[in-house]
């Protein structure tokens, strides 16, 4: 039962609140007495968020009036058909762990409905529906192939990508991850299990991080003492690559917290970076660097597999007003690239507002593009015809997160 009101509660943390899910985890579980029963009110949420169009469908089968959005019979009814449709929960179970979550509530309307789903042996499609403003938003945007590869790669928690310290190990990690590499420092493991667990990561000879959240830092292409600044750094995985191939790192964050993880994880991979807690939009460096990096906030629906939560708590103008951070920290970086250096901006987003469109914003800050050749990428991915680069779900076999980047060179 705690877990059950602890997915509740995220659920309406997410959905109602509009809050992050991993922000929301802590608060929601904070009386759960143990990782497992966390893990699992964490299951429960993000089953729920995967399959929500589908899981209201199928309620709206079976009830004579639509419920309402956020009523709590509804959301008691989306966990335990994720139970039992989703989770692998026998349905006697499943309706018998929420049904406590409308005591003095309607009960019966609850029980009665799930009945009626089991006995017709409702199921889910075989995959999920995207939200509806996502799904015209990405047909516009990327077409009917996209948004079907992007329903088959929610279905499931997306495999754990590791990025090695040392790309000469690769061939020996992934045998003793049993894994796979898509390129040199990568490892792919099925998802699963504690990453804690996995062989390394006591020494610190990997952390977790997509492939395509990897390539803004391979694309740079530092190489040992160059200073390279990364903005907006935590939790550190482009930090760590830019320090374990010999980059004198400055890395800056305004997060308090993410900034600790960055540092944690500098700890445990025995790396080094100099860590700076600012704004960027009003702090400075006091020089200029080699290269630039910006891996810019944005909304985040690039890493909807890990994050299903971004696909119906994202408006359109929470991606217009991040367009505009976003223009205007590009403005401000570019100035602190020397002449001749790169400068990387990405955004793990799938929205051309955050990406495509911040191009127009080069030339005022005085940077042109320097193309990417296919020769850098993993098999599979190729640059767009401007030199950029748009990872998209189904390019990859087992799929990566949505990033958009583009490389440029300082003018003037």
């Amino acid at each position: 039962m705690p877990a059950r009101r602890a997915a509740l509660r995220l659920l309406d943390a997410v959905l109602r609140r509009g809050q992050p899910l991993e922000s929301a985890l802590a608060g929601a579980t904070r009386d759960l007495p143990s990782p497992a029963d966390r893990g699992l009110a964490h299951a429960l949420a993000a089953a729920v968020l995967r399959w929500l169009p589908d899981l209201d469908a199928l309620i709206d089968s079976a009830t004579r009036q639509p419920l309402p959005d956020d009523a709590k019979a509804r959301m008691a009814l989306r966990i335990a058909l994720a139970q039992s449709l989703r989770l692998g929960t026998p349905g006697h179970a499943a309706i018998a762990t929420v049904l406590p979550l409308v005591d003095g509530g309607p009960r019966k309307l609850v029980h009665g409905v799930f009945g009626t789903l089991d006995r017709k042996r409702a199921a889910l499609p075989p995959a999920p529906t995207l939200p509806a403003p996502v799904l015209l938003r990405w047909q516009e945007s990327w077409g009917d192939g996209m948004c079907a590869a992007a329903a088959a790669a929610l279905a499931e928690p997306p495999p754990i990508d590791l990025t090695l310290k040392d790309p000469s190990a690769t061939a020996e990690l992934a045998v003793r991850l049993g894994g796979a590499s898509l390129a040199p420092g990568h490892v792919r493991v099925p998802f699963g299990g504690r990453v804690e667990e996995l062989a390394g990561y006591d020494e610190g000879a990997w952390w977790v991080q997509d492939l395509a959240a990897s390539l803004p830092a391979r694309l740079l292409g530092a190489g040992p003492g160059e200073a390279v600044l990364d903005l907006c750094a935590a939790p550190g995985g482009k930090t760590m690559q830019l320090a374990a191939a010999g980059a004198d790192v400055t890395a800056v964050e305004i997060n308090p917290k993410r900034l600790v993880r960055l540092r944690q994880n500098l700890e445990r991979t025995g790396l080094r970076a100099e860590l700076v807690e600012a704004d960027v939009m009003k702090w400075a460096p006091a020089r200029q660097f080699d290269h630039v990096l910006l891996d810019a906030p944005c909304s985040a629906t690039g890493i909807f597999r890990r994050h299903p939560d971004v696909l119906h708590r994202v408006r359109p103008s929470d991606i217009a007003d991040l367009a505009r951070v976003q223009a205007g920290l590009l403005r401000r970086a570019a100035a602190w690239v020397k002449p001749g250096g790169m400068f990387i901006f990405c955004v793990c987003s799938l929205e051309p507002e955050e990406g495509e469109a911040q191009l127009a914003s080069l030339g005022q800050a005085g940077l042109s593009i320097d193309p990417i050749s296919p020769d850098e990428l993993p098999a599979g991915l190729r640059p767009r015809e401007d030199g950029t680069l748009r990872t998209l779900p189904g390019q990859v076999e087992g799929g990566l997160d949505g990033f958009f980047i583009a490389r440029m060179r300082r003018t003037g």
